[in-house]
């Protein structure tokens, strides 16, 4: 798309931008455009060779690191030798005392209540609607459409299938008992329930029988002879059982308990960085639109669904009638979050004096702020009066320093009290991590949350590293030594810096959204390493990983985690080289057709239909949640492989023409896809695939952002 520009002072601004601002996003709020684009303008003048500065920091380290590499390659690698190196270029810096974190005005779902958290693209209105009104979700629909429940011979194909039906409701039941136990009596025996006095009881005939734990019950809706459904809470979240005799599942029930509503999504992060493909100022302002609308309460989705048509809008708080007879609400919807992209990119969206594009980063925190000045008015999402930023990508304290910096002249541009933002640093760079603490420090009023990202943080590892040798397989990765000390580390400065009962420690994503019965058995591991919160890939896998935090108390994990010895700085900074590269020709085809496959699935939705977020089946057909975080780690590894002559480029690009025609049969059945394998020389997707390959070692900390923005802008030229 050609942008059209309105000159304000000394910038040049997309003329729908102008107009998004105006007759949008400040519509109701004291600000006006003109004071708006004043701040602005200063701001960003002011910022912006900060910005830069900043990236030309990056580049000085990575060559450095880079010639000391390629100078000691030969030599025995000494860790001690490596780290004074470190510290001597500014890499690593010294750790100053200890300090706990002083962030005010916190809502419940970052500090008390321990729970699952979406990551949704806030460029689909459908998805990002779906994402917040998943903070309840229903158990037994859950169960019913996973592989938690097998299959049965037996199973009859219908619309409902009551023996599958049957082993739900075991399910249901089973966990009533584990957490919501009766005194006396299994929940697969009650035929009713009623509240009495202020407390609930079940039936067995005339038989009465209560909670073992009375404390667990909140609440009901209904009569109190005859409720539509009971409020209980473990581990600070709720339950609701419900009772409709008219439901399928009811009929099936001696109890008439028609479903479990679990709490479950408890917050998620409307994201404008890596699942989305947001490349100028029409997909900005989508994006932008969309976290506006959720901001307003406002947003809704049209959508057709097997011949109906559907609207899809933020769900009202439940109501329901306490214990002591009081009229009470709970929270509707997830807590949200929003994603700003990092310091790296710039975006054409606003054209700076010296003809320089805007920083991204600075575009988003101005309009992703200026959005959620609707919401603490109406304060429907955070009742404490507060802004979340998850800010992804920095580079050490200076860079998260420069976060707080940004953030304080948003504050005082738009009128709001000092440390309203608040930040969340993504920990996926190596320099943030290694300096993790004192990263920490400079948002210490601000900070409410620390993330590990796997996929983001191999990326940088390689990239960081990538004279060093060639790098262990892709499928090592998780088991090597850095990666150990990385995952602990992060909760080990977390707790020592205050945040149990704070902020949020986070752990990453779960991939496999068809492989719920794995993430059931799987990912309690992120609670017993003391993650508060961890990545789900949708609102039905918020619903089951949420039946571990009433498994976990975490914060009596935490507790005992505080106590052990922290990760070492050596152990995370050893680097991932191979001790052994005589690996057989089999073996090296097959690790870069994985990776290049993968590469290819994602590169050619993004590029083509400007999908940044989606299903992407691998190479096994298994079907991946996938963003760019994927490719980082994919393309890195194959240019680290090429730099060191495990592979040529002559072979890379045979198995990329290969797991093209692989990609392509994959799609088959998507009426908007454009096979690579057509036409290899003129497809804008496979070049772009190849490129982030064959110029990776050139990118920037590794980043696939450039290239693909790049790209991408090229095709939306093609199809205008």
């Amino acid at each position: 798309m050609q942008e059209n520009y309105t000159n304000i002072k000394s910038l040049k601004v997309s003329s729908n931008l102008v107009q998004f601002v105006k007759n949008e996003l400040l519509k109701e709020t004291e600000i006006s455009p003109e004071n708006f684009w004043e701040g602005f303008e200063k701001t960003v003048n002011e910022l912006a060779p900060k910005n830069k500065e900043l990236i030309n920091i990056r580049k000085d380290l990575q060559n450095k690191i880079d010639d000391w590499h390629i100078k000691n390659k030969g030599s025995e690698f000494n860790i001690q030798d490596y780290k004074k190196f470190l510290i001597e270029i500014g890499y690593l810096k010294n750790e100053g005392p200890d300090f706990e974190i002083e962030t005010k005005n916190v809502d419940d779902e970052i500090t008390n209540i321990a729970g699952p958290q979406l990551v949704v693209p806030v460029m689909n209105a459908r998805y990002a609607l779906n994402a917040a009104n998943a903070r309840w979700m229903s158990l037994y629909d859950s169960l019913y459409g996973t592989d938690i429940i097998e299959q049965s011979e037996d199973s009859v194909s219908e619309r409902y299938d009551p023996l599958r039906g049957e082993m739900v409701i075991k399910y249901g039941r089973d966990f009533l008992d584990k957490y919501f136990p009766l005194a006396g009596l299994s929940w697969t025996k009650i035929t009713s329930f009623a509240i009495k006095f202020g407390k609930f009881k079940a039936l067995k005939g005339a038989d009465i029988f209560d909670l073992v734990d009375e404390d667990k019950f909140i609440g009901h809706r209904g009569e109190n002879d005859n409720p539509t459904a009971i409020i209980l809470k473990n581990n600070n979240l709720h339950a609701e059982i419900l009772k409709d005799t008219r439901a399928f599942a009811a009929q099936q029930d001696h109890a008439g308990i028609s479903d479990i509503i679990l709490e479950s999504a408890v917050s998620t992060i409307c994201d404008n960085e890596d699942s989305v493909a947001a490349v100028d100022s029409e997909d900005k302002i989508i994006c932008y639109r969309n976290w506006l609308g959720l901001m307003r309460g406002d947003l809704k989705s049209k959508f057709e669904k097997d011949g109906k048509l559907y609207e899809r809008k933020l769900n009202p708080n439940r109501s329901y009638v306490s214990k002591d007879g009081t009229s009470s609400k709970l929270h509707g919807r997830s807590l949200l979050l929003v994603r700003n992209v990092g310091h790296l990119m710039t975006n054409s969206s606003i054209i700076l004096d010296d003809g320089s594009e805007v920083p991204e980063g600075i575009l988003d925190a101005f309009i992703t702020t200026a959005a959620a000045l609707h919401d603490l008015k109406k304060k429907n999402n955070s009742r404490t009066g507060s802004i979340y930023i998850v800010k992804p990508k920095m580079h050490g304290p200076e860079e998260t320093a420069f976060t707080d910096l940004i953030f304080s002249k948003v504050e005082e541009v738009l009128g709001l009290k000092k440390y309203t933002c608040k930040i969340g640093i993504m920990d996926e760079e190596r320099r943030t991590s290694s300096n993790l603490k004192e990263c920490i420090r400079t948002l210490k009023n601000r900070v409410f949350f620390i993330n590990t990202g796997f996929l983001d943080r191999t990326g940088d590892e390689m990239h960081t590293s990538m004279m060093a040798g060639p790098m262990i397989k892709k499928g090592e990765m998780k088991s090597s030594k850095w990666i150990t000390a990385y995952e602990n580390r992060n909760v080990d400065i977390g707790l020592k810096c205050g945040f149990s009962g704070k902020a949020q420690i986070g752990k990453g994503m779960w991939a496999m959204p068809d492989k719920m019965k794995d993430m059931m058995e799987q990912k309690t591991g992120h609670l017993k390493a003391g993650a508060n919160c961890a990545w789900v890939p949708s609102p039905t896998a918020a619903a089951l990983h949420a039946l571990h935090y009433h498994e976990i108390n975490i914060f009596d994990e935490q507790k005992k985690l505080l106590n052990r010895e922290q990760a070492k700085l050596d152990d995370l900074l050893t680097i991932p080289v191979a001790d052994r590269t005589n690996w057989s020709v089999e073996e090296i085809n097959n690790e870069i057709s994985n990776s290049a496959q993968t590469l290819l699935g994602y590169v050619v939705r993004w590029i083509d239909q400007g999908i940044g977020c989606s299903k992407v089946p691998d190479i096994n057909n298994i079907g991946l949640m996938e963003d760019r975080a994927t490719l980082r780690i994919s393309s890195q590894h194959i240019a680290n492989w090429i730099h060191h002559g495990i592979t040529t480029e002559i072979q890379v690009t045979e198995i990329m023409k290969e797991m093209a025609k692989v990609v392509d049969g994959q799609n088959k059945n998507d009426s908007n896809y454009i096979k690579m394998s057509d036409d290899f020389k003129n497809s804008i997707a496979f070049k772009t695939a190849c490129d982030l390959v064959f110029k990776g070692k050139e990118q920037p900390s590794g980043y696939t952002e450039p290239l693909l923005h790049l790209n991408r802008l090229k095709k939306k030229s093609n199809l205008n």
